[in-house]
């Protein structure tokens, strides 16, 4: 039999019938015939046709050799030329928070600060009073405008307090790292005029004073935490429930833009507890590699070793990796720049964490044999996480293959771009948040920074050190197709394009999606590449992305995403 099926997602497909197998070849459980095969595989780099038993890939090559392989039994799926490549990795995003977002206020569409508090006033009138509401996905540099009274670029809460009195409200900056609370909100977390901020937080107040509801970074926390506390109450069952719900919604969402294995990036062991369950009882939908997150370094120190796991629950789930955060993001003022920020220049960004913290970390990651990936936007930041992780290599130097990761490599000073090919370390970026912040990052960072040292794909790639890819989702959509457009492209909506000369090449944008990202979880002998031996992991597109036009990459959309052999999600709408 084929690996454990999906049930949940319709695995419906064309089947034609063939004849039987050649004596000598043992029969294919599943066929992909007539197509255009991108393996990502020096070995073969093109095919027609791919063979699979169980959830492994058994054969690739022409449409006549594959054919010898299809027996009685075996499934065949016509892809009528269509191009079938790796399924997608995505390289870094926050899996529940995907899920989580599905739950909440949408507001990565609104135009203006009035629109989201019209929609939040819409909440409120099918809510409890003392219902929390909450929303995700405002960006004030993507509003028409910004209503008067503004303070640092985002409104007061005042207008959203006043349409929800009674119901405390949170609402989210897209990056994640600031979001608005209102006074009800504010209340139950005890911010007030004699609140003093938390390490790596920031409470923006007005010129009396007060809060104005902007909550930065580590002062997002209280809010939050008064927000855990209304849920208190929730039975075991109820908490389970939810989480199922949730991961759920994200595997769906996942699988059904192709991506098939997802680098989770932030879970704490009581998280990594519940994603052990569904794997080891075979209900786990998608792979995940999970970075332990959001523990002390005293508790990773001794917890560590009973949560390393390598492809538990057939090859769904993986932990060994450890995600730190120095800094913010850029959006947000948040990112810690070498330099003040262009356009807040009482302003170098937040530490998150500090420093000797992430340092002890890393040697605490060395003692466990965990990999180490740090979130770092700014150029300080990236600075110092790469000073951190040298000084660890020297202490270790008979440590080799450690692979460690700076999340983001966003911002990098000129000199520092060099260092990650020396040092081997990775750089797991996002082609779309290029694009997406492309038309204000001049604004924070001035045009000549911005032009020297952000977003460097092509001359990281250049120097030899590893690029891998993905969206940071529910920052970004976690479609692949877009932030392979983004890398390819450096477009514009206005037509423009930003830094061109950082371009990636199609088929460097398609390995930093699959084979690059599999490197950078350990797994390329496993996935990444369309090879015999490695799992069955395969998507189907409506277009060929690697020869459309520009203009229609952006087309495409997922016909078909194959999970270890098994169907689980198929575009009803058929072909291109």
């Amino acid at each position: 039999m084929r690996g454990r099926s999906v049930l949940w997602l319709a695995t419906a497909a064309v089947v034609v019938s063939g004849c039987a197998a050649g004596a000598q070849e043992e029969p294919a459980d599943l066929v992909l015939l007539n197509g255009r095969v991108v393996t990502v595989d020096s070995a073969r780099p093109e095919a027609e046709a791919v063979a699979v038993i169980g959830d492994r890939i058994a054969a690739v090559g022409s449409t006549e050799e594959i054919r010898a392989r299809v027996g009685p039994e075996t499934r065949v799926i016509d892809l009528d030329g269509r191009l079938a490549v790796p399924g997608f990795i995505e390289g870094h995003a926050h899996f529940y928070g995907l899920g989580q977002a599905r739950l909440d206020l949408d507001l990565t569409t609104a135009s203006s600060w009035d629109e989201i508090v019209a929609r939040v006033e819409d909440a409120v009138s099918r809510s409890e009073p003392g219902e929390w509401i909450s929303g995700r996905g405002w960006h004030q540099e993507k509003w028409d405008s910004l209503p008067e009274g503004a303070v640092e670029g985002v409104p007061t809460h005042h207008s959203l307090s006043a349409v929800s009195p009674d119901n405390p409200v949170l609402l989210t900056h897209a990056s994640g790292h600031a979001s608005v609370a209102n006074q009800r909100a504010l209340e139950l977390a005890g911010i007030d005029r004699d609140y003093r901020s938390r390490p790596g937080g920031e409470v923006v107040r007005d010129a009396d004073g007060a809060p104005t509801g902007l909550l930065r970074e580590n002062d997002q926390d209280p809010v939050e935490e008064a927000e855990a506390r209304s849920r208190a109450d929730m039975t075991d069952a109820d908490r389970e429930a939810r989480f199922r719900r949730v991961v759920d919604l994200a595997s769906r969402e996942a699988l059904s833009k192709g991506v098939t294995t997802f680098h989770d990036a932030g879970a704490d062991f009581e998280r990594i507890d519940g994603y052990r369950r569904l794997a080891e009882s075979g209900e786990l939908p998608i792979r995940l590699y999970v970075m332990v997150r959001a523990e002390s370094n005293e508790a990773m120190a001794a917890r560590l070793p009973a949560y390393r796991m390598i492809g538990a629950g057939d090859n769904r789930l993986t932990v060994r990796s450890i995600k730190r955060q120095i800094d913010g993001a850029l959006g947000s003022h948040g990112a810690w720049l070498l330099e003040p920020y262009a356009d807040l220049p009482s302003s170098n960004g937040l530490v998150l964490e500090p420093v000797e913290e992430i340092e002890r970390t890393a040697e605490i990651a060395i003692e466990h044999g965990f990999q180490v990936n740090t979130h770092a936007i700014g150029d300080r930041a990236n600075r110092e996480v790469l000073d951190v992780y040298q000084r660890v290599f020297d202490r270790h130097a008979g440590q080799t293959d450690l692979r460690w990761r700076i999340e983001h490599a966003q911002h990098l000073h000129p000199e520092d771009i060099a260092r990650f090919a020396e040092l081997g370390v990775i750089a797991s970026m996002q082609g779309i948040h290029a694009t997406s912040d492309a038309p204000w990052v001049p604004r924070r960072l001035g045009e000549e920074r911005a032009g020297e040292g952000a977003y460097r794909w092509q001359d990281l790639w250049q120097t030899g050190a590893m690029v891998t890819n993905g969206t940071d989702a529910p920052v970004e959509d976690v479609d692949p197709i877009a932030s392979f457009w983004a890398s390819v492209t450096r477009r514009l909506p206005d037509g423009g394009t930003f830094d061109p000369d950082q371009r990636l090449s199609r088929e460097q944008a398609l390995r930093s999606y699959t084979l690059n990202n599999a490197y950078a979880a350990f797994e390329e002998e496993l996935k990444g590449s369309i090879t015999p031996g490695k799992l069955a992991d395969i998507v189907v597109l409506s277009h060929d992305i690697l020869e459309v036009p520009e203009s229609e990459i952006r087309d495409a959309r997922v016909v078909l995403t194959i999970l270890g052999g098994d169907v689980v999600y198929q575009d009803e709408g058929g072909g291109g």
